[in-house]
């Protein structure tokens, strides 16, 4: 469920909203950052893949040694439908592009999504002396604690967390300085007590967050 980084070990560290198949656009941001694959790297809070143009190519980033990312629902959802056969829930939410591929093409992406079983639900990094926690949508606890048992579906799913913050009824969560989540489009990122939430919705026509935080 947790793997830890060590940010020291690279010049520049990022953290990116949600990909959603938007290669080009993430392709421009790296580029207005000067990014630089043999001393920076990128973290990116999930959903690589789904409704945007380029999938397979946002799913080939896992390849890369400067690309690191948690599990999102789409991937959650993609694996759900290829080891159970039930595609319906996957279809609805933007796997039309799977279903385009040539048996070829599906046969090539089909370990790069299998491949995502793989990815950490929760990501420390440690980065400028401070802890940093990435998950996809929430830690859904009160403190964190490295190795900690939560419960997996609210880590992928849960809007709950944002909602209160929304209600003016959020705080912080204890345990680590920051904390960055995707999974819920908005028009710019928002910040409340020491969460950050970055999935500016890309792949609707909006601008991809890239955060540097090293």
């Amino acid at each position: 469920m947790y793997q830890r980084i060590d940010g020291s070990q690279w010049r520049h560290v990022f953290i990116v909203g949600d990909l959603h198949g938007c290669l080009n656009a993430f392709a421009a941001a790296l580029r207005a950052h000067h990014f630089d694959p043999w001393q920076d790297m990128v973290i990116s809070v999930g959903d690589l893949i789904d409704r945007g143009p380029d999938s397979p190519g946002c799913l080939r980033l896992l390849n890369r040694p400067w690309f690191f990312a948690v599990r999102g629902n789409h991937e959650e959802m993609a694996l759900d439908a290829l080891r159970e056969g039930d595609r319906q829930l996957w279809w609805l939410n933007g796997s039309a592009w799977f279903a385009k591929l040539s048996e070829t093409a599906q046969a090539n992406v089909k370990p790069l999504l299998l491949s995502c079983e793989k990815l950490p639900l929760i990501i420390e990094l440690h980065a400028n002396g401070q802890t940093i926690v990435i998950a996809h949508a929430d830690y859904p606890s009160a403190q964190y604690r490295w190795q900690q048992p939560v419960d997996e579906h609210q880590v992928v799913w849960s809007r709950d967390r944002l909602n209160r913050h929304m209600r003016g009824q959020g705080g912080s969560i204890a345990g680590a300085d920051a904390f960055y989540f995707g999974h819920t489009p908005l028009k710019t990122p928002l910040d409340f007590a020491n969460q950050h939430y970055i999935d500016t919705g890309a792949v609707f026509g909006n601008r991809l967050t890239l955060v540097q935080v090293q």
